[in-house]
């Protein structure tokens, strides 16, 4: 189970009172992980300004992108890349995140006050990676923060093709449970290729509405402890 986390300082307002048309809500606060939970809760997640030093950015998307646990497409090519990985939960957590992080990967954003931030909210149990592996090479994965039955994925990466994918496939597969119907995975945004797994957009409103029941739930097996480190 996640450790306790302080109460956050810093209020977020209302989120159902943000600007309709901006995605940007909020600028400053800190990445404390009090901060950083009770943002999760709120709907918003944080961004680097760009400037060394510069205070975190918070993000409510207006069309806010989530993946149907209902609706992953998984190709053909894609189960059949799924047999040739072996799937691994919080077992390189580091490591994903500098693989996410890698400067010459284009549009990389996470910088070393995002690094800490969320290596910090891993070691209380709240952030998780879930891994692929291959001849025992670390070659894909993704890492996310779960919030009872949210989680809200931050980044993902491969080394081979196919790689990332079957980490979201894995991931899905982790939330298929009693409360499935219920689980939130959200993805921040929309994208071509998150598109062609199935991602969709809803609105703000929408977003906010599923994730006021998602949140209360009971954390998946495979996060709060009772699951394997290892799975199929």
């Amino acid at each position: 189970m996640p450790a306790p986390v302080p109460p956050s300082p810093w209020d977020f307002g209302d989120p159902s009172r943000y600007d309709e048309l901006d995605d940007l809500v909020a600028i400053g606060a800190d990445l404390a992980p009090g901060t950083l939970v009770a943002a999760y809760r709120r709907g918003l997640f944080p961004m680097p300004s760009g400037a060394p030093g510069g205070p975190p950015y918070w993000f409510c998307p207006v069309e806010r992108g989530i993946l149907p646990l209902d609706g992953l497409r998984v190709s053909r090519s894609l189960r059949r890349s799924r047999a040739r990985f072996e799937l691994r939960v919080n077992t390189a957590f580091a490591a994903v995140v500098d693989a996410c992080a890698d400067p010459r990967r284009e549009g990389a954003w996470i910088d070393r006050d995002i690094r800490a931030a969320y290596l910090a909210l891993h070691e209380l149990g709240w952030a998780h990676s879930v891994e692929t592996w291959r001849d025992g090479r670390l070659v894909g994965g993704l890492y996310g923060v779960a919030v009872g039955g949210l989680f809200a994925g931050e980044s993902m990466f491969h080394h081979e093709t196919d790689a990332s994918k079957v980490a979201l496939v894995g991931l899905v597969e982790l939330l298929d449970d009693e409360y499935v119907g219920r689980r939130l995975l959200d993805v921040q945004w929309q994208t071509p290729h998150l598109a062609s797994l199935g991602v969709v957009t809803v609105p703000r409103a929408s977003y906010l509405s599923a994730l006021a029941t998602a949140r209360d739930l009971p954390l998946p097996r495979i996060f709060d402890g009772r699951g394997p480190d290892l799975t199929g």
